[in-house]
């Protein structure tokens, strides 16, 4: 069984930067497709980052060039690096493999952001 922490988050000003980090408990973490979505209020879950394990990665088109997603294997860890935050990015973020999120399992917590002035 696959578990996910997030953390992170917080408030910040628009213009502002935030680092998220996912950290997977389990096995095939190495092997998987990781990927950040985030819910705001309202709305539904959207994916925002992927990152397969050979470190190709994927961003929706509304944080592309200011959001970086990375992995680091050996700690079991994906990182979501966020700067210039708009109050758009206001949402909760969560981690999962791709796979999971298709199953809708192992999800975690989340990590609330906040970008308001």
């Amino acid at each position: 069984q696959v578990q996910l922490v997030e953390s992170g988050g917080g408030l910040v000003q628009p213009g502002g930067s935030l680092r998220l980090s996912c950290a997977a408990s389990g096995s095939g973490f190495s092997i998987s497709t990781m990927a950040w979505y985030r819910q705001a209020p309202g709305k539904q879950r959207e994916l925002v980052a992927a990152i397969a394990n050979s470190g190709t990665t994927n961003y929706a088109d509304s944080v592309k060039g200011r959001f970086t997603i990375s992995r680091d294997n050996a700690r079991n860890t994906v990182y979501l690096r966020m700067n210039s935050l708009k109050p758009e990015d206001t949402a909760v973020y969560y981690c999962n493999s791709l796979t999971g999120a298709r199953r809708n399992v192992n999800w975690g917590q989340g990590t609330q952001v906040t970008v308001s002035s």
